[in-house]
Protein backbone atom coordinates (compact mmCIF):
# COMPACT_ATOMS: atom_id res chain seq x y z
CA UNK A 1 0.00 0.00 0.00
CA UNK A 2 2.97 2.17 0.51
CA UNK A 3 3.82 2.44 -3.51
CA UNK A 4 -0.03 2.68 -4.47
CA UNK A 5 -0.54 6.17 -5.46
CA UNK A 6 -4.84 6.93 -5.90
CA UNK A 7 -4.07 9.38 -8.03
CA UNK A 8 -2.34 7.56 -10.77
CA UNK A 9 -4.21 4.50 -11.27
CA UNK A 10 -4.68 2.59 -14.82
CA UNK A 11 -7.90 0.49 -14.51
CA UNK A 12 -6.80 -2.09 -17.47
CA UNK A 13 -3.76 -3.22 -15.75
CA UNK A 14 -6.25 -3.53 -12.24
CA UNK A 15 -8.57 -6.13 -14.50
CA UNK A 16 -5.27 -8.20 -14.80
CA UNK A 17 -3.26 -7.55 -11.24
CA UNK A 18 -5.32 -9.23 -8.44
CA UNK A 19 -2.42 -6.73 -6.24
CA UNK A 20 -3.39 -3.26 -8.00
CA UNK A 21 -7.34 -4.24 -7.45
CA UNK A 22 -6.79 -5.41 -4.10
CA UNK A 23 -5.07 -1.86 -3.21
CA UNK A 24 -7.62 -0.16 -4.81
CA UNK A 25 -10.55 -1.51 -2.96
CA UNK A 26 -8.52 -1.16 0.00
CA UNK A 27 -8.17 2.24 -0.91
CA UNK A 28 -11.86 2.98 -1.34
CA UNK A 29 -12.80 1.37 1.97
CA UNK A 30 -10.74 2.64 4.49
CA UNK A 31 -11.75 4.95 5.97
CA UNK A 32 -9.84 5.89 9.51
CA UNK A 33 -10.87 7.10 12.24
CA UNK A 34 -14.06 8.20 12.52
CA UNK A 35 -15.28 9.71 15.64
CA UNK A 36 -17.36 12.81 15.54
CA UNK A 37 -17.72 14.15 19.30
CA UNK A 38 -21.06 13.93 21.35
CA UNK A 39 -19.28 12.16 23.86
CA UNK A 40 -22.22 12.99 26.26
CA UNK A 41 -24.81 11.41 23.76
CA UNK A 42 -22.91 8.53 23.22
CA UNK A 43 -22.84 8.07 27.42
CA UNK A 44 -26.69 8.55 27.35
CA UNK A 45 -26.53 6.11 24.80
CA UNK A 46 -24.91 3.42 26.59
CA UNK A 47 -27.33 3.66 29.57
CA UNK A 48 -30.58 3.77 27.37
CA UNK A 49 -29.45 0.62 25.63
CA UNK A 50 -28.21 -0.86 28.98
CA UNK A 51 -31.92 -0.42 30.58
CA UNK A 52 -34.08 -1.19 27.39
CA UNK A 53 -32.22 -4.15 26.01
CA UNK A 54 -31.95 -5.85 29.62
CA UNK A 55 -35.41 -4.77 30.37
CA UNK A 56 -37.06 -6.70 27.09
CA UNK A 57 -34.72 -9.57 27.82
CA UNK A 58 -36.04 -10.01 31.38
CA UNK A 59 -39.43 -9.77 30.99
CA UNK A 60 -40.81 -13.03 29.84
CA UNK A 61 -37.87 -14.85 32.25
CA UNK A 62 -39.66 -13.00 34.87
CA UNK A 63 -43.46 -13.73 33.70
CA UNK A 64 -42.56 -17.11 34.35
CA UNK A 65 -40.62 -16.42 37.68
CA UNK A 66 -42.92 -14.16 39.13
CA UNK A 67 -46.27 -16.07 40.66
CA UNK A 68 -48.72 -12.87 40.07
CA UNK A 69 -47.12 -11.79 36.75
CA UNK A 70 -49.21 -14.09 34.45
CA UNK A 71 -49.60 -12.23 30.93
CA UNK A 72 -52.03 -13.22 28.29
CA UNK A 73 -51.12 -16.30 25.94
CA UNK A 74 -51.05 -14.38 22.79
CA UNK A 75 -48.36 -11.88 24.50
CA UNK A 76 -46.38 -14.44 25.40
CA UNK A 77 -47.24 -16.16 21.80
CA UNK A 78 -45.95 -12.92 20.30
CA UNK A 79 -42.98 -12.54 22.51
CA UNK A 80 -41.79 -16.41 21.42
CA UNK A 81 -42.33 -16.34 17.69
CA UNK A 82 -42.13 -12.79 17.36
CA UNK A 83 -38.05 -13.60 19.06
CA UNK A 84 -37.53 -16.54 16.73
CA UNK A 85 -37.86 -14.31 13.46
CA UNK A 86 -35.72 -11.68 14.50
CA UNK A 87 -33.30 -14.33 15.30
CA UNK A 88 -33.28 -15.69 12.08
CA UNK A 89 -33.28 -12.37 10.52
CA UNK A 90 -30.13 -11.51 12.48
CA UNK A 91 -28.33 -14.57 10.95
CA UNK A 92 -28.36 -13.47 7.52
CA UNK A 93 -29.10 -10.14 7.52
CA UNK A 94 -26.90 -8.30 9.99
CA UNK A 95 -23.92 -10.97 9.88
CA UNK A 96 -24.01 -13.19 6.85
CA UNK A 97 -24.74 -9.85 4.79
CA UNK A 98 -21.76 -7.70 6.80
CA UNK A 99 -19.45 -10.52 6.41
CA UNK A 100 -19.44 -10.73 2.71
CA UNK A 101 -18.88 -7.01 3.22
CA UNK A 102 -15.71 -7.34 5.28
CA UNK A 103 -14.40 -10.48 3.85
CA UNK A 104 -16.07 -11.56 1.19
CA UNK A 105 -14.42 -11.77 -2.63
CA UNK A 106 -15.01 -8.17 -3.58
CA UNK A 107 -13.46 -6.58 -0.30
CA UNK A 108 -10.12 -5.54 0.62
CA UNK A 109 -9.46 -8.60 3.04
CA UNK A 110 -10.93 -11.10 0.05
CA UNK A 111 -8.91 -9.74 -2.84
CA UNK A 112 -5.34 -10.05 -0.31
CA UNK A 113 -3.64 -13.17 -0.32
CA UNK A 114 -4.90 -16.38 0.80
CA UNK A 115 -8.30 -14.77 1.32
CA UNK A 116 -8.75 -14.32 -2.50
CA UNK A 117 -8.60 -17.77 -3.00
CA UNK A 118 -12.04 -18.80 -1.95
CA UNK A 119 -15.00 -17.08 -0.81
CA UNK A 120 -15.01 -17.44 3.32
CA UNK A 121 -18.00 -15.90 4.48
CA UNK A 122 -20.44 -19.00 3.63
CA UNK A 123 -17.83 -21.61 4.62
CA UNK A 124 -17.49 -20.57 7.81
CA UNK A 125 -21.10 -20.17 8.51
CA UNK A 126 -21.19 -23.49 6.88
CA UNK A 127 -18.45 -24.94 9.17
CA UNK A 128 -20.22 -22.80 12.00
CA UNK A 129 -23.61 -24.41 11.47
CA UNK A 130 -22.68 -28.18 11.58
CA UNK A 131 -20.24 -28.06 14.19
CA UNK A 132 -23.73 -26.38 16.00
CA UNK A 133 -25.50 -29.37 14.36
CA UNK A 134 -22.62 -31.90 15.82
CA UNK A 135 -23.12 -30.61 19.68
CA UNK A 136 -26.44 -30.50 19.97
CA UNK A 137 -26.47 -33.88 18.02
CA UNK A 138 -24.20 -34.88 20.49
CA UNK A 139 -25.73 -33.82 23.78
CA UNK A 140 -29.27 -35.07 22.77
CA UNK A 141 -28.07 -38.40 21.86
CA UNK A 142 -26.34 -39.24 25.24
CA UNK A 143 -29.83 -37.92 26.89
CA UNK A 144 -31.80 -40.02 25.45
CA UNK A 145 -29.41 -42.96 25.51
CA UNK A 146 -28.56 -42.73 29.13
CA UNK A 147 -31.68 -41.27 30.55
CA UNK A 148 -34.51 -41.51 28.36
CA UNK A 149 -36.69 -38.72 26.72
CA UNK A 150 -36.87 -35.83 28.97
CA UNK A 151 -40.00 -35.19 30.62
CA UNK A 152 -40.68 -31.44 29.97
CA UNK A 153 -43.30 -29.17 31.83
CA UNK A 154 -46.17 -26.97 29.87
CA UNK A 155 -43.55 -23.94 30.34
CA UNK A 156 -46.77 -22.09 28.23
CA UNK A 157 -49.03 -23.01 30.77
CA UNK A 158 -46.70 -21.92 33.69
CA UNK A 159 -46.34 -18.49 31.99
CA UNK A 160 -49.75 -17.63 31.01
CA UNK A 161 -51.79 -19.52 33.82
CA UNK A 162 -49.60 -20.76 36.75
CA UNK A 163 -50.21 -24.18 35.65
CA UNK A 164 -47.71 -26.65 34.02
CA UNK A 165 -47.97 -30.44 33.99
CA UNK A 166 -44.95 -31.92 33.23
CA UNK A 167 -45.45 -34.13 29.82
CA UNK A 168 -48.65 -32.46 29.10
CA UNK A 169 -49.79 -32.05 25.78
CA UNK A 170 -49.94 -28.16 25.13
CA UNK A 171 -53.58 -28.42 22.99
CA UNK A 172 -55.27 -31.08 21.11
CA UNK A 173 -56.29 -31.24 17.58
CA UNK A 174 -59.35 -28.62 17.68
CA UNK A 175 -60.70 -25.63 19.46
CA UNK A 176 -63.17 -28.29 21.58
CA UNK A 177 -60.90 -30.32 22.28
CA UNK A 178 -58.40 -27.71 23.05
CA UNK A 179 -60.42 -26.50 25.63
CA UNK A 180 -61.24 -29.80 27.06
CA UNK A 181 -57.20 -30.34 27.22
CA UNK A 182 -56.68 -26.52 29.03
CA UNK A 183 -59.19 -27.58 31.46
CA UNK A 184 -57.51 -31.48 32.18
CA UNK A 185 -54.65 -29.53 32.13
CA UNK A 186 -55.88 -26.93 35.11
CA UNK A 187 -56.82 -29.64 37.00
CA UNK A 188 -53.57 -31.75 36.80
CA UNK A 189 -52.59 -28.45 38.45
CA UNK A 190 -54.41 -27.90 41.31
CA UNK A 191 -54.11 -31.95 41.50
CA UNK A 192 -50.24 -31.57 41.54
CA UNK A 193 -49.81 -28.36 43.52
CA UNK A 194 -51.81 -29.95 46.54
CA UNK A 195 -49.34 -32.84 46.23
CA UNK A 196 -46.61 -30.17 46.59
CA UNK A 197 -45.68 -31.10 43.16
CA UNK A 198 -45.93 -28.32 41.13
CA UNK A 199 -45.33 -24.91 42.48
CA UNK A 200 -46.52 -21.15 41.16
CA UNK A 201 -43.03 -20.40 40.33
CA UNK A 202 -41.29 -23.36 38.76
CA UNK A 203 -41.95 -26.88 38.02
CA UNK A 204 -39.81 -28.83 40.83
CA UNK A 205 -37.99 -31.02 38.17
CA UNK A 206 -35.10 -31.71 40.69
CA UNK A 207 -36.13 -35.34 41.50
CA UNK A 208 -36.30 -36.51 37.88
CA UNK A 209 -32.93 -37.21 36.16
CA UNK A 210 -34.84 -37.22 32.62
CA UNK A 211 -36.08 -33.91 33.17
CA UNK A 212 -32.30 -33.32 34.80
CA UNK A 213 -30.66 -33.39 31.63
CA UNK A 214 -33.35 -32.60 29.34
CA UNK A 215 -32.90 -29.50 31.09
CA UNK A 216 -28.78 -29.94 30.35
CA UNK A 217 -29.16 -30.06 26.49
CA UNK A 218 -31.80 -27.50 26.85
CA UNK A 219 -29.58 -25.08 28.10
CA UNK A 220 -26.47 -26.33 25.94
CA UNK A 221 -28.90 -25.41 23.06
CA UNK A 222 -29.79 -21.92 24.70
CA UNK A 223 -25.67 -21.17 25.16
CA UNK A 224 -25.17 -21.77 21.82
CA UNK A 225 -27.47 -19.24 20.70
CA UNK A 226 -26.67 -16.84 23.00
CA UNK A 227 -22.72 -17.05 22.38
CA UNK A 228 -23.81 -16.19 18.52
CA UNK A 229 -26.20 -13.60 19.66
CA UNK A 230 -23.09 -11.62 22.57
CA UNK A 231 -20.11 -11.58 19.40
CA UNK A 232 -22.54 -9.52 17.10
CA UNK A 233 -23.57 -7.34 20.10
CA UNK A 234 -19.95 -7.26 20.87
CA UNK A 235 -19.04 -5.47 17.56
CA UNK A 236 -22.33 -3.32 16.89
CA UNK A 237 -21.79 -1.66 20.02
CA UNK A 238 -17.97 -0.93 19.49
CA UNK A 239 -18.95 0.87 15.66
CA UNK A 240 -21.43 2.80 17.85
CA UNK A 241 -18.79 4.04 20.13
CA UNK A 242 -16.48 5.29 17.06
CA UNK A 243 -18.78 6.25 14.58
CA UNK A 244 -19.17 9.75 13.00
CA UNK A 245 -22.17 11.93 13.95
CA UNK A 246 -24.17 11.24 11.23
CA UNK A 247 -23.70 7.32 11.89
CA UNK A 248 -24.37 7.72 14.93
CA UNK A 249 -27.49 9.69 14.92
CA UNK A 250 -28.90 7.19 12.74
CA UNK A 251 -27.49 4.02 14.10
CA UNK A 252 -28.81 4.76 18.02
CA UNK A 253 -32.21 4.99 17.84
CA UNK A 254 -31.88 1.93 15.37
CA UNK A 255 -29.75 -0.27 17.70
CA UNK A 256 -32.20 0.47 20.43
CA UNK A 257 -34.53 -1.28 18.32
CA UNK A 258 -32.22 -4.18 17.32
CA UNK A 259 -30.88 -4.58 20.88
CA UNK A 260 -35.05 -5.14 22.17
CA UNK A 261 -35.90 -7.38 19.30
CA UNK A 262 -33.07 -9.35 19.88
CA UNK A 263 -33.52 -9.34 23.72
CA UNK A 264 -37.18 -10.33 23.52
CA UNK A 265 -35.97 -13.37 21.40
CA UNK A 266 -33.38 -14.40 23.81
CA UNK A 267 -35.57 -14.00 26.63
CA UNK A 268 -38.99 -16.18 25.43
CA UNK A 269 -36.41 -18.79 24.21
CA UNK A 270 -34.78 -18.89 28.12
CA UNK A 271 -38.34 -18.78 29.49
CA UNK A 272 -39.33 -21.96 27.86
CA UNK A 273 -36.36 -23.71 29.47
CA UNK A 274 -37.34 -25.75 32.67
CA UNK A 275 -34.72 -24.09 35.02
CA UNK A 276 -34.36 -26.69 38.31
CA UNK A 277 -35.22 -24.14 41.45
CA UNK A 278 -31.28 -25.12 42.51
CA UNK A 279 -29.98 -22.87 39.46
CA UNK A 280 -32.91 -20.56 39.55
CA UNK A 281 -30.43 -17.88 39.51
CA UNK A 282 -28.83 -18.62 35.82
CA UNK A 283 -31.92 -16.84 33.90
CA UNK A 284 -30.86 -13.73 35.87
CA UNK A 285 -27.18 -14.15 34.62
CA UNK A 286 -27.87 -15.29 31.03
CA UNK A 287 -30.15 -12.61 30.59
CA UNK A 288 -28.04 -9.97 32.06
CA UNK A 289 -25.32 -10.58 30.37
CA UNK A 290 -27.26 -9.91 26.66
CA UNK A 291 -28.25 -6.72 28.91
CA UNK A 292 -24.78 -5.64 29.81
CA UNK A 293 -22.82 -6.47 26.29
CA UNK A 294 -23.69 -4.14 23.98
CA UNK A 295 -23.06 -1.18 26.65
CA UNK A 296 -19.58 -2.57 27.80
CA UNK A 297 -18.27 -2.84 24.36
CA UNK A 298 -19.87 1.01 23.73
CA UNK A 299 -17.68 1.65 26.83
CA UNK A 300 -14.70 0.05 25.09
CA UNK A 301 -15.20 1.85 21.98
CA UNK A 302 -15.80 5.55 23.40
CA UNK A 303 -12.11 4.63 25.26
CA UNK A 304 -10.34 3.96 22.07
CA UNK A 305 -12.59 6.64 20.19
CA UNK A 306 -9.66 8.62 18.53
CA UNK A 307 -7.07 5.90 17.84
CA UNK A 308 -9.72 3.15 16.66
CA UNK A 309 -10.33 2.50 12.69
CA UNK A 310 -13.07 0.08 12.38
CA UNK A 311 -12.29 0.28 8.45
CA UNK A 312 -8.59 -1.46 8.75
CA UNK A 313 -7.55 -4.30 7.83
CA UNK A 314 -7.36 -6.25 10.99
CA UNK A 315 -10.74 -5.22 11.98
CA UNK A 316 -12.32 -7.00 8.84
CA UNK A 317 -10.52 -9.60 9.38
CA UNK A 318 -11.66 -10.08 13.09
CA UNK A 319 -15.41 -9.02 12.29
CA UNK A 320 -15.57 -11.25 9.05
CA UNK A 321 -14.71 -14.23 11.10
CA UNK A 322 -17.18 -13.45 13.67
CA UNK A 323 -19.70 -12.56 11.62
CA UNK A 324 -19.65 -15.74 9.97
CA UNK A 325 -19.59 -17.85 13.03
CA UNK A 326 -22.19 -16.14 14.46
CA UNK A 327 -24.36 -16.29 11.32
CA UNK A 328 -24.17 -20.43 10.88
CA UNK A 329 -24.64 -20.66 14.75
CA UNK A 330 -28.09 -18.66 14.33
CA UNK A 331 -29.16 -19.90 11.16
CA UNK A 332 -29.29 -23.43 12.85
CA UNK A 333 -30.74 -22.22 15.68
CA UNK A 334 -33.01 -20.14 13.89
CA UNK A 335 -34.19 -22.78 11.96
CA UNK A 336 -34.06 -26.28 14.00
CA UNK A 337 -34.25 -25.29 17.30
CA UNK A 338 -36.38 -23.08 16.76
CA UNK A 339 -38.65 -22.89 13.67
CA UNK A 340 -38.58 -26.91 13.08
CA UNK A 341 -38.85 -27.88 16.54
CA UNK A 342 -41.97 -25.56 17.56
CA UNK A 343 -43.73 -26.20 14.14
CA UNK A 344 -42.69 -29.15 12.49
CA UNK A 345 -41.40 -31.96 15.24
CA UNK A 346 -43.62 -30.46 17.87
CA UNK A 347 -45.98 -33.91 19.29
CA UNK A 348 -48.26 -31.32 20.91
CA UNK A 349 -48.62 -28.75 18.05
CA UNK A 350 -52.04 -27.75 18.04
CA UNK A 351 -54.27 -27.12 15.48
CA UNK A 352 -56.09 -24.50 16.75
CA UNK A 353 -56.01 -22.08 13.18
CA UNK A 354 -56.40 -18.66 14.32
CA UNK A 355 -53.38 -19.81 17.19
CA UNK A 356 -51.13 -21.67 14.48
CA UNK A 357 -51.56 -18.30 12.33
CA UNK A 358 -50.99 -16.07 15.14
CA UNK A 359 -47.59 -17.77 15.53
CA UNK A 360 -46.52 -17.76 11.86
CA UNK A 361 -47.33 -14.36 11.39
CA UNK A 362 -45.11 -13.03 14.27
CA UNK A 363 -42.57 -15.25 13.10
CA UNK A 364 -42.98 -13.28 9.38
CA UNK A 365 -43.22 -10.06 11.59
CA UNK A 366 -40.01 -10.76 13.51
CA UNK A 367 -38.09 -11.59 10.29
CA UNK A 368 -39.62 -8.79 8.28
CA UNK A 369 -38.80 -6.02 10.66
CA UNK A 370 -35.67 -6.94 12.05
CA UNK A 371 -34.20 -7.49 7.71
CA UNK A 372 -35.63 -3.22 7.42
CA UNK A 373 -33.23 -2.42 10.23
CA UNK A 374 -30.58 -4.04 8.71
CA UNK A 375 -30.78 -1.46 6.11
CA UNK A 376 -29.28 0.84 8.83
CA UNK A 377 -27.62 -0.94 11.10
Amino acid sequence: MSTFDPNSVNLTNALSDGSLQAQIQCFLTESGNQYGGKLGERIGALFVILVVSTAVTFFPVLAKRVPRMRIPLYVYLFARYFGSGVILATSYVHLLDPAYSEIGPASCVGLTGGWASYSWPPAIALASGLLTFLLDFVAAYIVEMRYGQASEPNVEAIITTGNGVPGAQLLSSGPAEAAATDNGLAEKGNEARRNDVVGFKDVDDESSVSSEFGFRKDIAAFLILEFGVLFHSVFIGLNLGVADNDDFDTLFPVLVFHQSFEGLGIGARLSAINIPKRLGWLPWILCLAYGLTTPIAIAIGLGVRNTYDNSSFTANVVNGLFDSISAGILMYTGFVEMIARDFLFDPARTNDRKRLSFMVICLFLGAGIMALVGKWA
